[in-house]
């Protein structure tokens, strides 16, 4: 059986949607938890391709989280191999940094519900071309990340111009979160290190508000997730 190598930084940010794809699609996931293996160590080339997941810690603390240096040299050993890797809010920012880009905080958080629109080069990607000219997806992050040289623009939004971006042909960095459920945004809300988050931003978050707007747009974000993902595995299978 194929077999993907997933690394996830925290327990209640795992693959969500993607898992099920995947399993549909005929693939096992070797998920790499680095909460409590921070020193287990995998060969990228031994898998068909690489999956980084989100987490709230940011790329330039590894003093603190040293895993964050295994996930990069994983990150440049999968590039190196011509697989194809996928990383989103965090695991964006880590590709980023492996292939040589500055990763830094945005300036304004995005947590909730935000306009995503393509870029020229997105509604022409293979991913990306399922995108309308706006869309609402979930976002939970502070920090941003240059593009790296060679990249490709993918898409935007009005708080974080690079949301999204290719490298090669088949790695992709999303800053935003298409995996999620509504059940899956209800644990975060529920996590004691991201309630005390946005209790730091003195109300400009409103959990309330972020709950009903998932309510509305939850359905058209699982469609683009399953497209989305759907184009990516499609290069599993293709590796």
């Amino acid at each position: 059986m194929k077999t993907v190598l997933l690394l996830q930084q925290v327990p209640h940010e795992g693959p969500g949607s993607l898992s099920t794809l995947l399993e549909t699609a005929g693939f096992r996931i070797h998920t790499m938890k680095f909460w409590d293996e921070a020193g287990a160590e995998a060969a990228p080339e031994n898998y068909e391709g690489l999956i980084v997941m989100g987490g709230p810690m940011g790329v330039y603390e590894a003093d603190k989280y040293p895993h964050l240096a295994t996930e990069k040299k994983l990150i440049e050993c999968a590039v190196e191999k011509d697989l194809p890797v996928l990383g989103i809010c965090l695991g964006a920012q880590l590709i980023a940094h492996a292939l040589g880009a500055r990763v830094y905080p945005n300036g304004v958080k995005e947590i909730g519900w935000y306009d995503l629109a393509p870029t020229a080069d997105g509604k022409n990607d293979p991913l990306f071309h399922h995108l309308t000219a706006t869309e609402k997806v979930f976002q939970w992050h502070g920090d941003t990340l240059d593009l790296p040289n060679g990249a490709v623009h993918l898409a935007s939004s009005p708080l974080c111009t690079n949301q999204a971006f290719r490298y090669r042909r088949n790695v992709y960095g999303l800053q935003f979160h298409l995996e999620v459920d509504s059940a899956m945004i209800e644990a975060w809300l529920d996590v004691p290190q991201n309630q005390a988050e946005i209790a730091g931003l003195h109300g400009s978050i409103d959990p309330k508000t972020i709950r009903g707007e998932t309510a509305r747009h939850i359905g058209r974000l699982e469609t683009i997730g399953r497209l989305i993902f759907g184009e990516f595995i499609r290069m599993l299978e293709r590796s």
